[in-house]
């Protein structure tokens, strides 16, 4: 989906033993790092309902919170939790969880990694393995291109935003599973969805990355994908269909599609 494309939907709503067509328009603003999220549920409700628009405008979370705050838009887009005065006058729906796994080569003996040692590691504070418990071996970092999701959400949860200091950034997930598994003193990451097992996975705090861990929130290196919704206003029933739609159990294989995790 190109960022801020049109797509469209329509909503049937039954009731009274007729059916009626209601046209209009969605709009959400906000985290871009849910592009890929929005454009397949808007693609997939575009095929049961062509008359309603749903726009996509990629600002960023704060920008998309505050374009919801003062009603520029419907529904705000944000990969962080609300801040508590956000949360006085808004209220979050989690759609999806952003799940992230660190992997290694199969033949790194290092199984474990606190969230502060993973900060050090991608910072480049720590350069040899043998310093994590590992052989004495140069660390080599890979991550992904500047843009991607992935590493936005990797980076915002690791707090190396900035400052990695990355020996390859590659432009897919299959690329990073490639190269960490043909390199023994590779370390990078990828989203839960994707893991493949030519790699290791890393545990977080001793906490192995499931899709029932990353619900519950024991697995740390996740980060909450929310529909953000000012109080007290009344949705149009197209954004309200729309937002229901995105909720509902029959929309997990697609946020699972795009290497999100629903929420339980």
């Amino acid at each position: 989906m190109q960022v801020a494309r049109l797509v469209k939907s329509a909503l049937v709503v039954m009731g009274m033993g007729a059916s009626v067509v209601m046209a209009g328009a969605v709009t959400t603003d906000g985290s871009t790092s849910m592009e890929k999220l929005v454009g397949v549920l808007s693609e997939a409700y575009t095929k049961a309902h062509p008359d309603v628009r749903v726009t996509y405008n990629p600002t960023g979370s704060s920008a998309g919170i505050s374009a919801v705050r003062e009603e520029r838009a419907d529904i705000g887009l944000s990969s962080r939790h609300l801040k508590d005065d956000e949360a006085k006058v808004l209220d979050a729906k989690t759609v999806a969880i952003d799940g992230i796994v660190v992997v290694v080569n199969k033949n790194n003996p290092v199984k474990d990694l606190s969230m502060e040692d993973l900060g050090k590691l991608f910072r480049g504070e720590v350069d040899n393995w043998k310093a994590l418990g590992g052989k004495d071996a140069p660390v080599v970092l890979i991550g992904r291109e500047a843009g991607s999701g992935t590493r936005d959400g990797f980076e915002e949860v690791t707090r190396t935003k900035g400052k990695a200091a990355y020996r390859q950034e590659l432009t897919s997930t299959g690329d990073v599973l490639t190269t960490v598994s043909t390199n023994a003193n590779a370390v990078g990451y990828a989203s839960l969805s994707s893991l493949s097992k030519k790699v290791k996975a890393l545990t977080i705090n001793g906490v192995e990355a499931t899709e029932a861990t990353v619900q519950s929130g024991k697995y740390s290196l996740q980060r909450p994908f929310l529909m953000v919704l000012k109080k007290g206003r009344t949705l149009s029933n197209d954004a309200q269909a729309f937002l229901t739609y995105v909720n509902s159990r029959e929309t997990a294989p697609l946020k699972r599609k795009v290497g999100v995790v629903p929420p339980q």
